[in-house]
């Protein structure tokens, strides 16, 4: 899973990522304007966000990700504790709100209840849909007791899909996920993993579930309606 840590204290944001790190792939922005051109590319699972940065602040960062439709859970992040500066969190759309400073536990707590909401589990590193399980730590997924088999990057689109279930998520959203903004290979690598991912999951009737949307996407759906 993909974490954004919008953080300026680069100290505060490596104990971040290091807490995180058995759960979460992490990216790290250090100020709002960087935050904000991250978010945007709408690939993480969940955001932590500071409310005191250069160039944005938290509030304006997350007020823009909303109005664009960006709906990454994000945990506010702030050394203030006053009853406004949380309600003003609240309504530009934040999901959860964390005073500084914090317990290590308590951050670890409120990302386990954000990917419960998920489908997920943070302490036993496992989301499913259907019958289908992936432990995130060994990489392994499984249908009942039969393993499916799948590479690494396999591992890491059918983990994504997953997580965004219901939701159609473009190949350039994919691509940028599993491959990364720099990499120097094309997304038509994202049309080549998904037909093997269909295949993995062929003999388990799973295939099914993942709907394509020529020209735009995929997405994990709930009732199988074939892949066209």
């Amino acid at each position: 899973m993909k974490l954004l840590i919008i953080e300026d204290d680069k100290y505060l944001s490596e104990t971040i990522k290091e807490t995180t790190k058995e759960m979460f792939e992490a990216e790290q922005a250090f100020d709002g304007e960087e935050g904000l051109y991250l978010a945007e590319q709408n690939i993480f699972d969940c955001i932590i966000l500071d409310i005191m940065l250069p160039n944005m602040n938290g509030y304006e960062v997350l007020q823009e990700l909303r109005k664009n439709q960006i709906k990454t859970p994000v945990i506010m992040l702030t050394a203030k504790d006053g009853i406004d500066d949380k309600i003003q969190g609240f309504k530009v759309g934040a999901d959860d709100y964390l005073v500084k400073p914090f317990h290590r536990e308590e951050l670890l707590l409120r990302l386990e209840a954000i990917v419960r909401r998920a489908g997920g589990d943070l302490k036993e590193h496992v989301i499913s849909f259907k019958e289908l399980k992936m432990n995130l730590k060994n990489k392994t997924a499984y249908i009942g007791d039969e393993t499916v088999k799948l590479n690494g990057k396999q591992f890491d689109l059918l983990e994504y899909l997953i997580n965004n279930k219901n939701t159609i998520l473009t190949k350039e959203q994919i691509f940028d996920r599993i491959w990364g903004f720099e990499s120097d290979t094309s997304t038509t690598v994202v049309e080549v993993y998904c037909s093997n991912v269909r295949k993995s999951l062929k003999k388990f009737g799973y295939d099914q579930y993942i709907k394509t949307f020529r020209g735009l996407g995929y997405m994990l759906i709930e009732n199988g309606e074939g892949n066209v």
